[in-house]
């Protein structure tokens, strides 16, 4: 049984937004949409499926009628996923109604998972993130009155040193500004390397894990969510955390604290497993 299973409605050989952190632009293309319905038919005939994700970049940039076609074909060949999620970028969005939204909603699209990173405009700019507080707020905001579920994603450390403190206040103020379903966050990594980093952030300095927990801490600390599934438990992340805010929010808080005052208790996951 396949419980999950990842459709390619963009080639492998590219992206469609600029690489996380440089200037540059990769290119992408859409594979072609017969492909992409005789791969549906072929799945469904093969597997047994719960669950389908929209690959390779963010399916969202491409125009509405193609995805409710691909919608609609793994309705029909595909009886049983359960649930359709898709990555997005906030950008892509833009040129999306909500009535399209709720479209593809009804059609099963469930889920976004949204990479804001941060809400502090500084930050973003310095990361070449091509965003800003703004149009992820709105973005956020279109997907959620069009019944959409919300994953979006924090980069702790993401604005070193010098920017920890706006980036921990103006990421939860646009959290408590969209109320979004999930919210995850994971640290920071530079799998180009440092230097590659600091060509658009010169004087970005990373933090050490203490500080890590003290933005954590902070980010927390502002939140204030109704409903919000809140999980820290990617690979990257020293501290697992999961609840629900805001009702375990000063469970949480407390095991960030106890994971800067006695990390020895917190039971932290080892550097080599952390995948950084």
């Amino acid at each position: 049984m396949t419980l999950t299973h990842s459709l390619a409605l963009l080639d492998k050989s590219g992206v469609t937004t600029p690489e996380m952190y440089t200037a540059e632009q990769k290119k992408f293309r859409a594979r072609d949409e017969s492909q992409v319905l005789e791969e549906i038919r072929r799945s469904g005939e093969q597997l047994i499926v719960q669950r389908v994700f929209l690959a390779d970049g963010d399916a969202m940039v491409l125009p509405t009628r193609r995805l409710l076609t691909i919608l609609r074909a793994i309705r029909e060949h595909m009886p049983t996923v359960e649930r359709v999620t898709s990555y997005c970028l906030p950008r892509n969005l833009k040129r999306k109604s909500v009535e399209e939204l709720r479209e593809l909603r009804e059609a099963g699209l469930a889920m976004l998972y949204i990479g804001a990173e941060s809400g502090d405009d500084e930050v973003l700019q310095r990361v070449n993130k091509g965003e800003t507080f703004e149009s992820t707020e709105q973005a956020l905001t279109k997907a959620g009155e069009a019944g959409m579920q919300r994953s979006v994603m924090i980069l702790n450390g993401l604005g070193g040193k010098s920017l920890s403190e706006q980036h921990a206040l103006n990421s939860a103020r646009l959290m408590n500004a969209t109320q979004p379903e999930f919210v995850s966050t994971l640290v920071v990594s530079f799998p180009q390397g440092m230097e590659r980093y600091r060509e658009r952030f010169p004087d970005f300095e990373p933090l050490d894990q203490q500080s890590l927990f003290l933005e954590l801490k902070q980010f927390i600390g502002e939140l204030e969510l109704n409903n919000t599934v809140f999980r820290s438990d990617h690979a990257s992340n020293a501290l697992v955390l999961k609840g629900i805010l805001g009702a375990d929010k000063q469970q949480l808080l407390d095991q960030v604290q106890t994971a800067i005052e006695r990390p020895e208790r917190a039971r932290l996951r080892p550097e080599w497993m952390r995948g950084l």
